[in-house]
């Protein structure tokens, strides 16, 4: 998908790309009111709406971005909704029938994540799960009851872990997909920090996507 993408905002990648064949191949989005966190200029969200989704909301932290997937969504008439602001807060109160993540999910090298620089798009604190964390505490409130999560990250992340956290929300979780891919740039200038925290064995030059959905009450 050819997407408008400025100088600053994250341009879609496999991780991406792996959410969407789930999100297609499952008919996961028909039908439903699919909630997209951490947007980015809105790949996932859009591909929501062409799949038939009843409708979209795409949230997004960074302004550019949040321009970016309004700019997209236009061009192609499709009625997504853009609202700029941090993950859950700019839809307080409001439930969807399926809320679809690619957070930032790269272990960076402070706990402080930045808001105003690229790295945003990716940094996910010292572990990678600062994001990803929040999003499974706040999914609860922000489902229907028989709502439905489909998220992806770095293996990296433990997604066992992420089934763990889920599950403490009533939300039962499996892995749908899982496949291997080099290093980007960013994990390749991060492969020293990785392997001395113990989060890659030494000499690892490839990573583990992994794609977890689950359902609210299932």
């Amino acid at each position: 998908m050819l997407m408008f993408c400025p100088p600053g905002t994250y341009r879609a990648q496999t991780d991406s790309e792996l959410l969407i064949e789930v999100l297609r191949r499952q008919g996961w989005a028909a039908g439903r009111s699919v909630l997209d966190l951490c947007s980015g200029p809105g790949t996932v969200a859009l591909a929501a709406a062409a799949a038939g989704a009843r409708s979209v909301t795409a949230v997004e932290l960074s302004r550019r971005s949040a321009a970016a997937a309004w700019l997209n969504a236009r061009a192609r008439r499709l009625p997504v909704a853009v609202r700029c602001g941090d993950l859950f807060g700019p839809v307080r109160g409001r439930r969807f029938d399926l809320v679809t993540v690619n957070p930032p999910y790269v272990p960076s090298p402070s706990a402080r994540l930045t808001r105003h620089r690229a790295a945003r798009s990716w940094d996910g604190g010292t572990d990678g799960r600062a994001v990803l964390d929040r999003v499974c505490a706040g999914l609860a409130a922000h489902l229907t009851p028989d709502g439905r999560v489909l998220l992806v990250h770095s293996g990296v992340c433990d997604p066992d872990l992420t089934m763990t956290r889920l599950a403490d929300v009533g939300v039962r979780a499996e892995v749908l997909m899982r496949t291997a891919v080099p290093y980007g740039p960013v994990m390749r200038g991060r492969s020293a920090l990785l392997e001395r925290r113990g989060l890659t064995v030494v000499g690892a030059r490839t990573e583990e996507l992994v794609v977890i959905g689950g359902q609210h009450g299932g």
